[in-house]
């Protein structure tokens, strides 16, 4: 149950976003800006920073939608938990496990990224957009988890919702909402 009165039968941050479109307007603007629009990493691999972010904040929403959303861009479900369990040892390229390292460090504390961690990430091929924007996903999804879970909102349990939402963001990104109404109303 919803810690405050959220719009009733919207799920996750899509609750929190109804309930105060201002501040939707520029997370939904920056978190389309940081895992859809042309990149030199790719969507997929955005997404799986975005994914091991909240797998490592346990926030179901947010790593379940995302992981969704991971896999439509990658086509592989397998290769999306292989990284959540242990991405050191997941079949992804060595500068992604740079970033995922660096990604990991700042959900605990940015204050543990060292330099030889972003040397280890430009080691492997890493630019310093790329490192960048590894941190600043990084950073945003501690605040989009912290955000879902502080106002305690609903997160079916339903696998299909989240590959439903996964879908409209690898398709359409962040600007407009993937659950358009609350979950049972009429169509």
């Amino acid at each position: 149950m919803p810690h405050i009165a959220l719009p009733p039968g919207l799920p996750g941050i899509s609750a929190g976003f109804a309930f105060r479109p201002e501040t939707a307007k520029p997370m939904r603007e920056l978190a389309h800006v940081l895992l859809h629009l042309p990149n030199s990493l790719t969507p997929g691999e955005r997404e799986l920073i975005a994914s091991h972010v909240s797998a490592r904040n346990h926030c179901h929403f947010c790593y379940a939608s995302h992981s969704a959303a991971a896999t439509c861009h990658l086509g592989d479900a397998s290769l999306v938990e292989k990284v959540r369990v242990d991405y050191a040892s997941a079949p992804i390229s060595p500068k992604l496990k740079a970033l995922l390292a660096i990604a990991g460090k700042v959900q605990q504390d940015g204050k543990l990224v060292t330099a030889a961690d972003v040397e280890a990430a430009r080691r492997e091929g890493a630019t310093d957009m790329e490192i960048h924007d590894t941190v600043l996903i990084a950073a945003a999804f501690s605040m989009y988890n912290r955000y879902v879970d502080g106002l305690g909102t609903w997160q079916p349990d339903n696998p299909g919702m989240y590959a439903q939402m996964g879908r409209h963001l690898a398709d359409h990104g962040y600007t407009q909402p993937s659950i358009r109404q609350p979950i049972g109303a009429a169509v």
